[in-house]
């Protein structure tokens, strides 16, 4: 998928844990694994708005698009 998540980035930056966010968002680790991992294939304008209030950063800093990605012929 074109589309990288930064998550283990940012959580090293705010020092903070994967259960810790997971806690703080209100979803379970397992899924907040599954995105960090990149193996989401969506995810809910309120869970990314969670994310973004506990992590105090913008949708950008979590989402990067990669243009190119092997994935992309299969998306449509």
């Amino acid at each position: 998928m074109p589309i990288r998540v930064h998550l283990d980035r940012v959580l090293v930056e705010r020092r903070m844990s994967l259960s810790e966010l997971a806690d703080r968002v209100g979803v379970t680790p397992a899924n907040l694994s599954i995105l960090k991992t990149g193996q989401a294939r969506a995810i809910r304008f309120t869970t990314l708005a969670a994310l973004c209030r506990e992590l105090d950063c913008q949708p950008s800093d979590l989402l990067f698009y990669e243009p190119g990605s092997l994935d992309d012929e299969t998306d449509g």
